[in-house]
């Protein structure tokens, strides 16, 4: 049975993003800062993707032990070891580390992917990378620490805003896109695009299964099952989604009235609007705003 990686640390963390009050910045990946004694991780099938970014300036000998292979090898500053979902993995270093350590939730990652980026990932989500350097990563890395370090008025609206950042990056440079064998036959990746850019721009207005389907020259019912098949949701629960998480930013970043908000993301009015949010969300959209308050 997988395991999560937070169970196995020998140390606590200096610094961890899992005390945040946001959920809608805890939600999108867990950060812990380390600087550990030598010491060892047992071998374990972990159930999130794990990214380690090695800031120790001094290059030192560390150990890796991955689906059985074992390697020993030098660890150099900014650089970078990515750990698939499902990839049984285990650890051991010689000097005092410097890491930190990013996991990923699978649902969660496919879910940002899909949302904000019109990525469609494989099963394996993320590229199978035991070393390599990225300054870019590290750097974006690193400002989420600091992020969580100052415990300022608005430091966990940057937090989330850094991790946007960062799990952007880090899905342009080494996720695993589907190509399109690994779609619904006669949907691909590039219809999926031109969906969400049609969403993205029209969720304020009525959109039609017949607009969405025109996007990928099917037939409403023929769009409709292969979306479904490739995506998980039927074409218009797609679209609730979509206003619903923009109504989440507008919740957040303003005190608009739920009218205002509701007309905005194309509701046809307030209680259509906390309905359809309270299914997707789980809480009715003054609720869900006030666990917000940082």
């Amino acid at each position: 049975m997988p395991h999560r990686y937070q169970d196995t640390y020998p140390e606590r963390p200096l610094i961890e993003s899992r005390s945040l009050a946001r959920p809608s910045a805890a939600d999108l990946l867990t950060l812990e800062y380390f600087e550990a004694e030598p010491d060892s991780m047992p071998e374990r099938e972990y159930a999130q993707h794990h990214i380690l970014l090695n800031y120790q300036e001094t290059p030192h000998r560390v150990e890796n032990w991955r689906d059985g292979e074992h390697r020993d090898f030098t660890y150099h500053h900014n650089e970078i070891v990515v750990t698939p979902a499902g990839m049984v993995s285990g650890w051991r270093w010689y000097i005092k580390s410097k890491v930190i350590v990013i996991t990923l939730e699978p649902e969660k990652l496919e879910r940002f992917a899909k949302s904000e980026l019109g990525v469609l990932l494989t099963a394996q989500q993320l590229k199978d990378l035991p070393q390599f350097t990225d300054v870019d990563i590290c750097q974006a890395g690193w400002l989420l620490k600091e992020a969580l370090e100052t415990r300022d008025i608005g430091s966990e609206v940057m937090f989330e805003s850094l991790a946007r950042v960062f799990l952007i990056k880090l899905i342009q440079k080494y996720g695993e896109r589907d190509a399109v064998p690994g779609l619904a036959r006669g949907f691909t990746a590039n219809h999926y695009k031109r969906v969400l850019d049609l969403v993205s721009k029209q969720f304020g207005r009525t959109i039609t299964l017949e607009d969405l389907a025109g996007q990928a020259a099917l037939s409403p019912s023929h769009f409709s099952r292969l979306f479904k098949q490739t995506v998980g949701q039927s074409p218009m629960q797609f679209v609730m989604s979509y206003r619903v998480e923009q109504a989440k930013k507008m919740l957040v970043a303003s005190d608009r009235q739920m009218i205002e908000i509701a007309l905005a993301c194309g509701f046809s009015d307030q209680a259509h609007f906390s309905r359809v949010f309270k299914q997707v969300a789980g809480a009715p959209p003054k609720t869900w705003r006030a666990t917000q308050a940082i």
